[in-house]
């Protein structure tokens, strides 16, 4: 029997039926970092204009069963008539259904819409990004010479996709101006103290009106402050500064101390703008791109060479002086901030406990923590090794510190690479006290933190917020019933409101519990429950009260199958034969590369990097070289 005729048409999709998906809220979980990135339903971007949304319409053709539009995926999911992960999101029988079910038959009867399902998303354009705090020091290092770090202290950067070199989160404050302002004075200043001493001018100027020692100069320093030639219009700007100041004060130098000073506020050191530069334009490009991503500073000479000369304007010609600047030390220094901000390092340096319950937790046993982790890092990365191993690994380094938070035998030296027991429960990252440590609270762990880690930076699963006036306080603790931390965050499972959420992070929280608060294994949990003002006041308690409780470190990952685990060597094993999480250490490495979080325009570069990592056997020098050198990375420098 033919499909009854549908009331909704093509047009009608973005203001009858859209505004059906997004009451549901499927976006949340549908889209390319939420926790259904890996199903065929993808939401467009937040604000995307009608057309996108529109197209994005015509693609849902995918789920639609064109024999049984009322089967189809589209319709038999949300309403959880087809069991998923997200529950009931629209009501059967409701006419939020009955919208979804006539768009479906709309689908299953317009042969056009189906072959417009693959419908490609439009290319978006290419971002501006300003020089983080690490690469204007290292930038300023290699230009000047100098090494003081001065952007150690500006204003403190924003996290934004999980870095801080987002190109959505590196505007110019007015505080941060200020601070460039101060620092270009001073860096000047000190670049021309006594002289030329850090050999900027290349010669000696016979006279403070030294045309020629003047160009000479702003060619050879404007090519490494701009990364790029200076144009002919920027010369003659420049070249002016310097002869008013020059000849104001009847100093070259004082004239040349002008112009770095200038420069080091101009957008075009500051942000990564790398336009100009005539015909070799594209080649300075990729030379700036590839720094910046390899080395986390400037070109250097033999980079600017290449770009001069040429040598950059093929995908062979990338990939060779990709994989000659990752022989360089920089690299690895650049790779270490990658894994720094990754793992959010400067959460872990900022946690505090409580002396009382963890004496021997100090800022020296905090530095071994990201030292152990850091050595696994550059072990699997520059050894060519399996880089799922991160998760997986079956030894670990280890100072004596740690050897003894581990209750371990001391290594033969600090930081060696030291063999974990076959039957323990501790292995890769997941067993690492920095990821422990940095996930918990001051006096006790944090199941839902553990959980959300993992979900947000081992598998690009970003969690919904919690709705608005939700009450996230946990049930008191009490005499007549101690209980654990599992049985507190309970409430979160039984509350609907609060179920939808915490049921995809605190069963993987709880699979943790077995360790505490700084990543020391335990068999039991501590309960304080303190003496309340009233009981105080009639001297019925007067000390806390201190119970041992049993732990249950059973957990679970929801929406993976057979994912049901006990500690971090059961779940590292779970997330490295996982796609996902495959996936997500090429996503993170392209976020930090590109500046940007992934959009749907970029899962082709995605893919391919992805399929290159995993051919060769997820080596991560691979992995480095296949966003290097993707059109992705590169845009339009080619």
């Amino acid at each position: 029997m033919a499909a009854p005729q549908a009331s909704i048409n093509a047009p009608d999709f973005a203001s009858k039926v859209f505004p059906v998906l997004q009451r549901a809220q499927c976006a949340l979980c549908h889209n390319e970092n939420g926790v259904a990135s890996l199903t065929r339903l993808q939401f467009p971007r937040e604000n995307a204009a009608t057309e996108e949304i529109e197209r994005f319409g015509v693609r849902l053709a995918a789920l639609v069963d064109t024999a049984r539009p009322e089967e189809s995926p589209l319709v038999r999911k949300p309403t959880n008539r087809t069991p998923h992960t997200g529950g009931e999101r629209i009501r059967r029988g409701s006419p939020d259904e009955q919208a979804l079910l006539e768009w479906a038959r709309y689908l299953a009867a317009s042969p056009r819409a189906m072959s417009a399902a693959s419908v490609p998303v439009p290319k978006e354009p290419p971002v501006v990004r300003r020089l983080t705090h690490t690469q204007y020091n290292h930038t300023v290092a290699d230009l000047l010479g100098d090494q003081t770090r001065p952007a150690d202290a500006f204003p403190k950067e924003d996290f934004v996709h999980g870095f801080t070199n987002q190109a959505e989160g590196q505007g110019i404050a007015p505080l941060l101006a200020e601070s460039y302002n101060r620092a270009a004075e001073r860096l000047a200043a000190a670049a021309f103290r006594g002289g030329d001493a850090r050999g900027l001018l290349g010669s000696r100027p016979a006279s403070a009106a030294d045309a020629a020692c003047r160009d000479q100069f702003l060619h050879r320093f404007g090519r490494r402050a701009f990364r790029r030639p200076l144009t002919e219009a920027e010369r003659r700007r420049y070249a002016a500064l310097h002869e008013a100041e020059a000849g104001r004060t009847g100093d070259f130098h004082r004239g040349a101390q002008l112009v770095v000073e200038a420069m080091l506020q101009s957008p075009s050191f500051l942000f990564r703008l790398e336009e100009g530069a005539g015909a070799r334009g594209g080649q300075y490009r990729v030379a700036s791109r590839l720094s910046y991503f390899l080395w986390d500073t400037m070109p250097d000479e033999a980079l600017f060479k290449l770009a001069e000369t040429g040598r950059l304007g093929t995908s062979a010609e990338i990939r060779a002086a990709a994989v000659g600047m990752l022989a360089d030390p920089r690299a690895r220094n650049a790779m270490e901030e990658f894994l720094a901000q990754w793992l959010r390092f400067d959460r872990l340096r900022g946690s505090i406990r409580d002396r009382r319950l963890y004496p021997e937790f100090t800022a020296e046993l905090v530095e071994a923590m990201t030292e152990e982790t850091r050595r696994l890092f550059d072990h699997l990365a520059w050894q060519d090794r399996n880089f799922l191993e991160f998760f997986t690994a079956g030894y670990t380094f280890l100072s004596s510190s740690l050897a003894r938070l581990y209750n371990l035998p001391a290594p033969a030296e600090e930081f060696g690479l030291v063999p974990l027991s076959a039957g323990g429960a501790r292995a890769g990252i997941l067993g690492h006290a920095s990821f422990l440590t940095l996930t918990s609270k001051p006096v006790d762990t944090s199941p839902t933190e553990r959980g959300l880690f993992v979900r947000e930076h081992l598998l690009c699963q970003m969690v919904p917020p919690p709705p608005p006036g939700v009450d996230t306080r946990l049930p008191p603790l009490t005499e007549e019933k101690p209980m654990t931390t599992r049985e507190r965050l309970g409430v979160h499972l039984s509350n609907e409101a609060c179920a939808g959420c915490h049921r995809l992070v605190d069963p993987i929280g709880f699979g943790f519990e077995s360790f505490d608060a700084i990543g020391r294994l335990r068999s039991h949990e501590l309960v304080t429950i303190q003496p309340t003002l009233d009981e105080i006041r009639r001297k019925v308690k007067t000390q806390p009260s201190e119970y041992r409780l049993g732990i249950d470190a059973r957990g679970f990952v929801q929406g993976i199958e057979g994912a049901a685990f006990a500690g971090p060597r059961e779940l590292g094993r779970i997330l490295a034969a996982n796609p996902a999480c495959q996936r997500c250490i090429v996503k993170q490495l392209f976020r930090w590369a590109t500046g940007k979080q992934e959009t749907g325009a970029d899962r082709p570069a995605i893919d391919a990097a992805f399929e290159r990592f995993r051919a060769s056997q997820f080596r991560f020098r691979e992995l480095i070289i296949a966003i290097a050198t993707s059109p992705a990375f590169l845009g339009d420098s080619l």
